[in-house]
């Protein structure tokens, strides 16, 4: 298989059977795109975030933890969360912004 039969449906209604230009110009706003890589990069560190919090619970819960790595371990997660709201706030998002639709499992938030 040639990468042009691939191509085939991109420049269909040309007459070269070379890569064809685009039709339209698509406008793309440098700040929208800064913006919409920084609301997912930052949805999926706020998932990993609460990832690590539930598994402090069960490790905590379970009795695993001595009080110097609660205590460690509860500061690096609360300037953790405080670290994703600055950056939250630079990229102009809500909480609501980074909220993941997890399907059955609910809102991440």
């Amino acid at each position: 298989m040639d990468v042009r039969d691939l191509l085939e449906p991109l420049d269909a209604g040309t007459s070269t059977g070379d890569l064809a230009e685009p039709r339209r110009r698509i406008e793309v706003d440098p700040e929208s795109l800064r913006g919409g890589l920084g609301q997912l990069v930052l949805t999926l560190v706020r998932l990993v975030h609460e990832l690590l919090e539930r598994q402090a619970i069960r490790r905590m819960e379970a009795g695993s933890l001595d009080d110097d790595e609660l205590d460690r371990l509860g500061t690096a997660l609360m300037h953790q969360a405080e670290e994703l709201d600055r950056l939250r706030e630079v990229f102009g998002l809500s909480p609501e912004d980074l909220n993941l639709d997890l399907g059955p499992l609910g809102k991440l938030l």
